[in-house]
């Protein structure tokens, strides 16, 4: 890619002759804005932007300003040669002969029929459309000349390039947000400084509020259930009497109406019913799971007091987002020189619609001396795309996979990386037997090298699997977008079985390769080996497991909320004055929403990026009490390393003593 590739092709537009507009040290270094000679032949704004419209395309310096057609600015020729001096800059390079007759002159296209007002856009010339009184005008004019002997209505240009005009509509708010941008910057970093102060917070925090915050959302749960078992019953009783209300669902049958069957007492007593079984369930599995659930409770306590001595570890998912952000670079830029790879295709292009030559390619250097010329009068062999029909762009499209598959691979690298490291810095503080006393001095930085010098192999091995299955679902994805709209019933059936599976065993591997990287930074094993220990590990704690990860998962949600909400709040009534304090330094914006959208997502990226710190410090936590009870027993040989708290919860009156 990099040795056939040449991003040119996407930066410059291409001209009829293959030559990009604007680029340095060429003729065209001054020109940077591609001319469609005749726009009315282009169906689309795509059809301009791929450089597939069927007219011949010139680098101008600047588009036209005022409309003209060259049969006038040639009958004038001799009183007015500004005019024609400023015409024929839209001409083919070289040609000054106002005296060429005008039927030569537009079979040849040596010049335009007829030039419009224009504007650049995405360095293209476009009519320069607007809206006077409801009525679409360009350069307040509604009709204009073709140069062809016709009148024609603007709407006909609208036509030409359909939905030019919401495009450039979408260029002016882009225009306008980048200006909300431009003066509300510094405010949104504030806010997403106060979004990290927020997660701060709420981390450190949760040694003391995580139990209070579950079992207020457990309570608030019955709470709320019961009272809607009392309305279920009410509505079951008030209906009691009415005709009509003892009917049944299958007397009434169907109904687009779902307000009928509240009319009936079945279904307030089917409603009544299932919230009874939901409310009996979750009492009978506090009952019988409360102790498990004091266990996470006091893991996720736990897991805030070992942040607080490993305060570093919050800043490290920085370093994980840098080697992301360069595997996506590297990706996106081999991609492009991947995609800009072919070389120039020029093809025939006729204004006989009946030429057989149309569309077939040629080159240009040969072409004046083949028939073509005589058998299609005004036939050009003009640039038409980029490709090849050589061995490696035959393969181009392999290539595109193997780069993706790499993406992925590095990817997924990364994001090993991070977690065995983070989980080697907290496995450290966990199996210290005086905490902190016996903390590493610098666990993460410790825990980084270790992973980097003794676990390479084992990290790219886990990554290795990750990216086959995901790119087996980008290869399924790219399957069911190309066969939409040819394949049938079962076709759809087993592309959506495949999706569902890779889906599940993608998860599934995330979930074992993030427990076999803590078991590698615990023991130093390779993948597999890890891989097995910690899924049989999980298998022997499997109830311990289910409800760590739903506690953990409510809290970090509820934290999210919490710091997005709080801050998009606070954001809002700052960016709408309506802080009487800060009401003269609020920015006057365009749309408010721009700043308050991207605070909002900035925050919530922000509190993820702490929590998922969290979220691993509970999961590393959880293997080594795991570990520590099946390795110890608590006696003074074999002590325990847990906290306090969690060897209270298990019954035992005291703990032992550990070694030093």
């Amino acid at each position: 890619a990099w040795v056939h590739g040449d991003p040119r092709k996407v930066i410059y537009p291409t001209d009829s002759y293959g030559q990009f507009c604007g680029q340095k040290d060429t003729l065209n270094e001054n020109k940077t804005i591609l001319f469609y000679f005749n726009i009315l032949k282009c169906a689309s704004p795509v059809v301009l932007i791929n450089l597939q419209c069927p007219t011949t395309q010139l680098c101008v310096s600047k588009c036209p300003d005022r409309f003209a057609t060259y049969i006038d600015v040639q009958a004038a020729y001799r009183y007015k040669p500004d005019q024609w001096n400023y015409f024929r800059q839209f001409c083919k390079p070289g040609f000054n002969n106002p005296r060429k007759s005008v039927a030569q002159v537009l079979r040849d296209e040596d010049c335009p029929s007829m030039i419009i007002p224009s504007r650049p856009f995405l360095k293209r010339c476009f009519p320069d459309f607007s809206t006077k009184n409801g009525v679409l005008t360009v350069a307040n004019q509604t009709m204009f000349k073709d140069g062809r002997g016709k009148t024609r209505n603007v709407t006909e240009l609208r036509e030409a390039a359909n939905g030019i005009n919401n495009v450039l509509d979408a260029r002016s708010v882009g225009m306008k947000i980048f200006e909300d941008y431009a003066i509300s910057w510094y405010w949104i970093l504030i806010g997403l400084f106060i979004a990290m102060i927020l997660s701060l917070l709420f981390l450190v925090l949760l040694r003391f509020t995580a139990g209070v915050l579950f079992w207020i959302f457990i309570f608030g749960v019955i709470g709320i259930i019961g009272y809607g078992i009392w309305h279920c019953y009410w509505e079951y009783d008030h209906l009691k009497g009415i005709p009509g209300s003892d009917l049944t669902v299958y007397d009434i049958g169907f109904q687009t109406d779902f307000r009928v069957y509240l009319q009936l007492r079945q279904t307030w007593l089917a409603f009544m019913i299932i919230l009874c079984v939901v409310e009996v369930i979750i009492i009978l599995m506090l009952i019988f799971l409360r102790n498990r659930i004091r266990i996470a409770i006091a893991l996720l306590k736990e897991g805030s007091r070992a942040i607080g001595y490993i305060m570093s570890t919050l800043f490290y998912p920085i370093v994980t987002f840098v080697l992301i952000a360069i595997c996506i670079s590297y990706w996106a830029v081999t991609a492009v020189f991947l995609a800009t790879s072919g070389e120039p295709v020029y093809k025939v292009m006729a204004n006989q619609t009946l030429c057989k030559y149309a569309n077939l390619t040629c080159d240009p250097e040969t072409f004046n001396t083949t028939n073509v010329t005589k058998l299609c009068p005004g036939a050009q062999c003009t640039f038409a795309f980029y490709g090849g029909e050589s061995l490696y762009h035959k393969y181009i499209f392999i290539f595109q996979l193997a780069n993706a598959f790499v993406f992925l691979w590095l990817v997924n690298f990364a994001i090993a990386l991070g977690q065995c490291t983070l989980a080697g810095a907290f496995a450290s503080y966990y199996w210290a037997s005086r905490k902190p006393a016996d903390i590493p001095l610098w666990p993460l930085f410790s825990s980084f090298g270790r992973a980097i010098r003794y676990h390479t192999g084992s990290l790219a091995f886990g990554a290795l699997i990750l990216a086959i299955v995901q790119l087996i679902r980008v290869i399924l994805e790219y399957l069911d977008h190309k066969l939409k709209g040819t394949q049938n019933s079962f076709t759809r059936f087993l592309l959506c079985c495949l999706k569902c599976c890779f889906w599940c065993l993608e998860k599934f591997l995330k979930f074992i390769n993030r427990n076999a990287y803590i078991m590698i930074a615990i023991y130093g094993k390779n993948f597999c080996t890890s891989a097995k220990e910690a899924f049989f590990l999980l298998m022997r704690n499997v109830v311990r497991v289910a409800v760590l990860d739903k506690v953990t998962d409510f809290l970090l949600f509820l934290g999210k909320i919490l710091v997005a909400g709080g801050v998009g709040v606070l954001a809002f009534f700052f960016f709408t004055q309506r802080i009487p304090v800060f009401a003269e330094e609020a920015p006057t914006l365009n749309y408010y929403w721009v700043p308050l959208l991207t605070v909002i997502i900035g925050s919530y990226l922000v509190a993820h990026g702490f929590f998922s710190v969290y979220a691993m410090c509970v999961d590393t936590l959880f293997l080594c009490f795991c570990e520590d009870l099946e390795r110890n027993d608590g006696s003074t040989a074999k002590p325990y390393f847990m906290s306090a708290s969690l060897h209270r919860i298990l019954g035992k009156k005291e703990l032992s003593p550990k070694k030093a």
